[in-house]
């Protein structure tokens, strides 16, 4: 069975977001390497729960019509291309193709048949 594993926040401005989740939730959150994202640390591993990402929004402003400003909960698969095809069997639509995150894995978004959108993750340590 697959769970949510990962939760990203879609922000105009990453700088701020960070500051407001840290100083509301006492999240620590940190810049992955040259990459535009943060990981966000809600706890210690002991402890349950998910921790998530931060990124700077693509596409439509919370103001524009349809615009991704909510979390994604982004659920952990096996292969993730055969599940970006799963999603399209099923009456999906995949909106952000594959992309890798170096030593950590792959992603890509979709769209379930209701509209909303959500991440798959596959772990690789060896995503290029």
């Amino acid at each position: 069975m697959s769970r949510v594993v990962h939760f990203e926040i879609h922000a105009e401005n990453p700088a701020r977001a960070s500051q407001f989740y840290s100083t509301v939730f006492g999240w620590v959150i940190q810049k992955m390497g040259d990459l535009d994202y943060w990981l966000v640390t809600t706890g210690p591993d002991a402890q349950a729960g998910i921790n998530g990402g931060l990124f700077p929004r693509r596409g439509p402003m919370p103001s524009d019509p349809n615009p991704i400003s909510a979390f994604v909960c982004s659920i952990d698969v096996d292969n993730i291309d055969l599940a970006m095809g799963q999603v399209i069997t099923a009456g999906g639509t995949i909106v952000v193709p594959k992309r890798a995150f170096p030593g950590v894995g792959w992603s890509a978004y979709g769209k379930d048949t209701e509209g909303n959108i959500f991440g798959l993750s596959q772990n690789d340590p060896n995503a290029r």
